[in-house]
């Protein structure tokens, strides 16, 4: 338990120096957690669904027939061998890339909405982290000292 707290406590102390950008903008309060200025930028949202786009298209290009054949129970026949998600995606919806990355263009105004609404909190949050890091330094201060002799 107290290994816990110790741990939690030093997780949370750790977070500011963590979270703290190499070069500040602007002076800030000591302790207060600084994004990077690369996250607080609106083209982060676009590299970000740059790299979602990437990413699920890799993901369509997996080759899932022999795993599919060996969950069915049988050996892969020489057509499932090449199988890739995009092919199983496909049978259901003729249209699936194109619907994919409707949906994927669709979420970058949602990722820079959450961007703004992460850099408007990140205020709060520091200041209730270091509330939290206050009181478990507290109550750590205040636990028995396991060496002191028991009566």
């Amino acid at each position: 338990m107290r290994a816990g707290l110790i741990l939690l406590s030093l997780s949370l102390s750790a977070a500011p120096a963590f979270a703290q950008s190499a070069a500040p903008a602007a002076p800030a309060e000591p302790n207060a957690i600084q994004l990077p200025p690369d996250f607080a930028d609106p083209a982060t949202a676009g590299r970000l669904t740059d790299a979602m786009q990437s990413m699920s298209q890799a993901l369509l290009d997996l080759r899932v027939g022999r795993l599919r054949a060996a969950l069915q129970g049988r050996e892969a026949a020489p057509g499932d061998r090449n199988l890739t998600v995009r092919d199983l995606a496909r049978r259901d919806d003729p249209n699936f890339e194109r619907h994919l990355n409707q949906q994927i263009a669709a979420a970058r105004p949602r990722i820079e909405q959450s961007i703004r609404a992460v850099n408007q909190a990140l205020p709060e949050i520091t200041e209730d982290l270091q509330r939290a890091q206050r009181s478990i330094e507290r109550a750590i201060a205040n636990m028995p000292d396991p060496n002191y002799p028991r009566r």
